[in-house]
């Protein structure tokens, strides 16, 4: 375990993720123009994507939020990296068509945005539940999967009582709606941030909520702990240091068991969702990781 940036990153670093993060959105290519759709899968997915030369890096976001929460890192990471957010099924901008699917279907998903862009390989990974499907793609095509960046998730199939919260918040939204009592304890648990806590319970008041199909995936997901061997590419774990919603050891079995990890990074001070809320750290620890793919972003593409 190491934490991010003081140990390992050094002044270099730190000056480097600086100058990035002095940028705006605006100076981040195509991102925060809005949404765009594509056909792949079978199914329409939204997707946001910084283009460029960089090497792509293909992030899903966490339960209840979207691909949203990646903004800062495109705005702060800089032409190295070409960042592609997508929003999962029941989230943001991808319709749920009430159709039953697991977290299997949705890293095909992933791989048939990758065909969809024209992307052969890429770095994959996401917060939470976008690891969950990182993890499935790199089971499903090695080969297309040059790297692994893996925050707050987990291999291991739904703990019992992580499960038993789940039904009871599920049943009370399906029940009451985005009631502020229900919304207020859950923002705080993803976030750790008033003001975010805030934009997300209001956005959350204005779309469907993801119950249902998508309940039932993350609920019902599988054990894929015992095929973590199989996966040897390098892989970037990170944790939020106040994450109330998955426990550190967890982390600790993706980093004993996966081949290409060397060490769990912990972002001090975050929550569930550490690019939205910490982005400087995340960033350094990815500007450290580049080092580490073995190709460059022209031949990944």
């Amino acid at each position: 375990m190491w934490r991010c940036p003081e140990v390992r990153q050094g002044a270099l670093i730190r000056r480097h993720v600086a100058g990035m993060l002095a940028g705006t959105l605006s100076e981040t290519r195509n991102w925060g123009r809005g949404m765009a759709s594509v056909r792949a899968n079978g199914r329409e997915l939204s997707y946001e994507d910084t283009g460029g030369d960089g090497i792509p890096l293909v992030l899903g976001h966490g339960f209840f939020l979207d691909s949203t929460v990646f903004a800062p890192l495109a705005a702060g990471l800089g032409r190295e990296w070409r960042v592609i957010g997508w929003d999962a099924r029941g989230h943001g901008g991808t319709a749920d068509d009430g159709q039953p699917f697991d977290y299997w279907d949705l890293a095909r998903d992933l791989l048939g945005l990758l065909d969809a862009l024209g992307l052969e390989r890429a770095v994959a990974g996401g917060i939470s539940q976008g690891g969950f499907i990182a993890l499935r793609a790199a089971l499903l095509a090695p080969e297309r999967v040059e790297g692994l960046v893996l925050m707050d998730t987990e291999a291991t199939p739904c703990d019992p009582d992580d499960r038993a919260g789940y039904e009871r918040l599920f049943a009370a939204l399906d029940q009451h709606g985005p009631a502020d009592e229900l919304t207020g304890p859950l923002a705080a648990q993803l976030l750790g941030d008033p003001a975010l806590e805030r934009q997300w319970r209001q956005t959350w008041q204005q779309r469907s909520l993801p119950l249902g199909a998508p309940a039932r995936c993350l609920m019902e997901r599988d054990d894929v702990s015992g095929r973590l061997g199989e996966i040897a590419c390098p892989a970037l774990l990170m944790w939020g240091s106040q994450d109330h919603s998955l426990p550190y050891d967890r982390m600790q079995l993706l980093d004993r068991r996966l081949p290409g990890a060397s060490g769990v990074t912990v972002i001090d001070g975050a929550a569930h969702t550490p690019t939205l809320t910490h982005p400087g750290q995340v960033i350094a620890a990815l500007t450290a990781f580049r080092p580490r793919l073995t190709t460059a972003g022209a031949a990944l593409r």
